[in-house]
């Protein structure tokens, strides 16, 4: 169902924001940690590092991923972000399909 495919890509962000959300408050930290903290599976966790790093969120180290200049900024303009994925939603539901 085409519900599904945002589903899990919500789901998706939302795993992404936990995994940076530790990084912020315990860096520096490694993939086993957050797997242990989190309890989301070491390898859905490496990817979410992947993706953070690739976004320029953060920066892998020796002992493990840290914040970078970009992380500040991100988060401040998160609450935005996320609020316009509402007023996108709830646009959604005015839309009103006769079956």
């Amino acid at each position: 169902m085409v519900t599904e495919k945002v589903k899990k890509e919500l789901e998706m962000l939302k795993r992404h924001l936990i995994i940076l959300k530790y990084v912020v408050e315990n860096e520096p930290i490694g993939i086993l940690k957050l797997a242990e903290e989190t309890g989301i599976p070491s390898h859905k966790v490496r990817y979410s590092l992947r993706v953070l790093e690739q976004e320029g969120l953060i920066a892998a180290s020796a002992p493990g991923a840290v914040t970078t200049e970009r992380t500040g900024s991100f988060l401040e303009d998160l609450d935005h972000a996320i609020d316009q994925l509402r007023d996108m939603i709830d646009g959604l539901k005015e839309l009103k399909v006769e079956g």
